[in-house]
Parts: C-alpha cells; sequence; structure tokens
C-alpha cells in the first residue's frame, strides 16, 4: 500500500510537467568564432519562474552556464540570458564560440521541488569552420553599386581574401596586408572578426554573372544580376536658331479652300462677262454699219 501511494504521487507530480512544456529551435549551425542566439519559449504559467541555460547530453546532469536569478557570473562575457515575460520567451546568446563548444544544451524553467520535474528544451549547437554568405544572390540597377557580404570562421582571420568570377582565375582580386583592396570598380574590406564585404561600383550590364568569394581555402559561390536602368523621355520645348549655314525657306500660310473656290470661279467669271462684252461690242458695230448702208442707198 505504501508503495503504491508513492507512485500515485509521483505520477501526479509528472501530470502538468508533460501538459506544460518549454520549445526551443531543436539544432543550431554557427561558424566558428562567431555568435548564435537560441530562443526558449515558455507556457504563460511559467512567467515568474527563474530560467536557465547549461550544457550536456543529460538534462539531470547538465552543467549551469547561465541564469535569470544570478546575473553578473563569471561566463556572462561568452553566454547571457534574457527572459521576456510578456512574450513568454527567454533567450541565451552564446559568443566566441570554438568548436569545442559543439554539443547538447537545454533552456529550462526551474520548478523546485522534490515531486516536481523542470520543464526543459533540448538544443545541438555545432559549431563549424569554413565559409557562408549572407546573400547568395543580389542584384542592381545598372550605374549603381551592391555590395556582397561573406562570413569566414576564426580560423580564416589571418587568410588574404578573393573575390573571382567564376571560371576566370585571373580575374581574381585579393587584399592586401591591411585587409582591403580598391580600384575604380570593386572595393573589398575584411573587418578581420569574421567577416569581408565586396562592393561592386559602376555596374554595367556586362558584369552580370556568378563570382565567389574565398578565404583561404574555403569559398563561396554568389550571384550577381545587374539589371537595366528604366528609360526616360525627355521632351524639349527650347527651339535654337537656325545656323547661316542652314537655308530657311518661308512659305506663306495656306489660305482657306473656301477662299481659293471663291477666287477661282471670280476669274471665271470675269473672263465670262469680258467675252460677252466683246461680242456685244462686235454686233453692234456689225450692225451700225449695216443701217448706215442702207441709209445711204
Amino acid at each position: 500500500m505504501p508503495q503504491l501511494f508513492t507512485i500515485t504521487l509521483v505520477l501526479l507530480a509528472c501530470i502538468p510537467a508533460s501538459l506544460c512544456r518549454v520549445t526551443s529551435v531543436g539544432e543550431l549551425s554557427v561558424l566558428e568564432g562567431r555568435s548564435v542566439t537560441a530562443p526558449c519559449h515558455y507556457d504563460p504559467q511559467y512567467a515568474g519562474y527563474v530560467k536557465y541555460w547549461c550544457q550536456g547530453r543529460m538534462r539531470e546532469f547538465c552543467t549551469s552556464l547561465a541564469r535569470t536569478d544570478t546575473p553578473g557570473s563569471p561566463l556572462e562575457e561568452r553566454v547571457s540570458i534574457f527572459d521576456d515575460p510578456v512574450q513568454q520567451v527567454f533567450t541565451v546568446t552564446m559568443k566566441d564560440l570554438k568548436e569545442g563548444d559543439s554539443g547538447w544544451y537545454w533552456c529550462g524553467v526551474e520548478i523546485g521541488g522534490i515531486w516536481s520535474a523542470d520543464v526543459t528544451a533540448s538544443v545541438h549547437i555545432s559549431v563549424i569552420h569554413g565559409m557562408s554568405v549572407v546573400n547568395s544572390r543580389v542584384s542592381g540597377e545598372e550605374g549603381n553599386s551592391v555590395t556582397v557580404e561573406c562570413l569566414y570562421s576564426e580560423r580564416y582571420r589571418a587568410s588574404e581574401k578573393r573575390w573571382c568570377r567564376s571560371g576566370d582565375w585571373s580575374s581574381c582580386l585579393v587584399t592586401g596586408s591591411d585587409g582591403s583592396y580598391e580600384d575604380a570598380t570593386v572595393a573589398i574590406n575584411d573587418d578581420r572578426t569574421g567577416a569581408f564585404t565586396i562592393t561592386l561600383k559602376e555596374m554595367r550590364m556586362r558584369d552580370t554573372g556568378w563570382y565567389w568569394c574565398a578565404a583561404g581555402q574555403q569559398q563561396m559561390s554568389v550571384h550577381v544580376l545587374v539589371t537595366p536602368q528604366p528609360s526616360t523621355t525627355a521632351v524639349s520645348l527650347i527651339t535654337s536658331p537656325p545656323t547661316p549655314s542652314q537655308s530657311v525657306v518661308y512659305l506663306p500660310p495656306p489660305k482657306h479652300i473656301a477662299q481659293e473656290s471663291w477666287d477661282t470661279h471670280r476669274h471665271i467669271m470675269e473672263s465670262v462677262v469680258v467675252c460677252a462684252s466683246l461680242v456685244v461690242f462686235v454686233g453692234m458695230v456689225i450692225l451700225a454699219r449695216k443701217m448706215w448702208s442702207q441709209h445711204r442707198v
């Protein structure tokens, strides 16, 4: 009977923990030397509880790295924790990660009590060395500039950085000892902390194509697309006077069609009147001469 009572208490304690939970991203990958942030979401009833972040394959034996009730811990420079009860999420940020930091971590809510287990969620972090690019495809208008950002892990901080057109090794541009390179069309700047940028200036349509940025033996492909500028048609209302070499012919303004028709008819009428007058005059002369001849007889 006592054993049955104990089992019942254990089951009752576990039921709330199974219904209430904490969730996170599950798995994260980050370049060596850079930072990563893991969000841990919890149910509303845990808003006032202590939150923590620990490292280890098993949650029962994980090593505590940060807690919300002990700010200012020795690990705070590399690991920080922030709780937002309004959004019901606490975030953990780990900085300057090394390959040895790869492994299992737990974000948890401390329930307390001998019969109540903490509510936790596991997160696996993989710290890798190599390169990545923020945007593998960039575009811009002809005549403008565009910037590509390439990221690299800690072991490549001292390596020279390169920007090359894919398939043409002779096109590679290499940073100098100060971590920079610049000419009329390209500028490269390495911040020596894990990122370098390539700015393509005054791009032309022929610049469209595949490129790659490299650090040491690592490289990442980037596609650049140059789009034409929108065409605009400007109408000029300014007229310039003719030059002496140009011949200018001034034409009288065209007459109205009705006016031209009336003038034509007028000329015809005048001709008819003149002809009729001549016929009448000749007829009168002939008649007068005949009458004069009869009068003499």
